[in-house]
């Protein structure tokens, strides 16, 4: 069951006839960008408190702390973030752009994860810079707080029922301990309309909700400790990357054709973060060469075992 709007949610368990307009996915989307700041500023004082991070310039010869730009350095990247959505979703499916590019644009579905973060993170790069805040500090303080926001939002996904789910669920593979509705769901009133048959399809919005909380737990835990610059935020992208690739095992995405190779768009950006996250952790860990060789090769394996799961 799906509830697209507050009012889904309340009329049923009170029997009222409410009509509350209130999007479930756009109220999550707000409560990650209040949770993911607060977590953000709670780890960029303790930063400030080791001197990692100095002050944020707001004006020529006026500083400030750097948590104080928290605030601001949110709103611009879920602006930028929401436009970069939009924009990947619409490469992802460009002919139904062009066979109704207003009807695509005004949907209140399609958005793509990786296309908020790219356009959102370029836009408060940028505003780091003007600010004159060093970036790998800042970054590695962010990274907890950015996978938790995105779990965070994956919540309104499931509830909402925007699309964001996975294939047709084979009910003949999943384990007998495990409830059906964490196998397959229907999304019975989902907010783009859809009518899906029973049994249900993978409810994989639940499932990245699970990983990043898993995730933002492990990067908690670990930040305390004695890292090199770059080495927080590294873990991140590789750990993100995995999580996506491997959930876009399941997953309903448009496939781009290149050389007589299928991918998604998600698998793409997915495979390029997680070696990034990979030399990224190498250089910060300033690993001895035999270190490195075997965990590229290690790496590689496992991307090359997805892409054939």
């Amino acid at each position: 069951m799906s509830f697209p709007y507050l009012s889904d949610l309340i009329n049923p368990i009170f029997g009222t006839q409410w009509n509350i307009p209130i999007a479930m996915f756009g109220s999550f989307v707000a409560i990650a960008m209040i949770v993911s700041t607060i977590v953000a500023k709670r780890e960029i004082i303790r930063l400030e408190k080791l001197g990692l991070l100095t002050k944020a310039t707001i004006a020529p010869g006026v500083f400030v702390p750097t948590h104080k730009i928290v605030d601001n350095l949110t709103v611009i990247s879920s602006l930028f973030g929401m436009l970069g959505a939009r924009l990947f979703h619409i490469l992802e499916y460009p002919q139904v752009f062009l066979d109704n590019p207003i009807g695509m644009i005004l949907t209140r579905g399609g958005f793509s994860i990786y296309g908020g973060l790219i356009c959102g993170g370029i836009a408060g790069a940028v505003y780091l810079k003007k600010r004159a805040v060093p970036l790998l500090p800042m970054l590695d303080a962010l990274a907890p707080s950015m996978i938790l926001g995105y779990g965070i939002g994956r919540i309104g996904c499931q509830i909402s029922g925007d699309g964001d789910w996975g294939i047709a669920a084979i009910m003949d593979l999943k384990p007998n301990w495990l409830p059906d509705w964490l196998w397959a769901q229907t999304y019975t009133n989902n907010i783009v309309g859809l009518v899906i048959p029973s049994p249900g399809v993978y409810p994989t919005p639940l499932y990245e909700v699970l990983a990043a909380f898993g995730i933002f737990l492990f990067l908690w835990a670990i930040r305390k400790t004695k890292y090199s610059k770059g080495y927080m935020f590294s873990s991140y992208l590789l750990l993100t990357g995995f999580e996506r690739l491997l959930i876009e095992k399941i997953r309903i995405n448009s496939k781009y054709h290149f050389f007589g190779i299928d991918f998604t768009q998600a698998e793409f950006i997915s495979t390029v973060l997680i070696l990034i996250g990979l030399l990224g952790i190498l250089k910060a860990t300033q690993a001895k060469r035999i270190s490195k060789v075997v965990f590229s090769l290690f790496i590689l394996g496992a991307l090359s075992a997805c892409s054939k799961l």
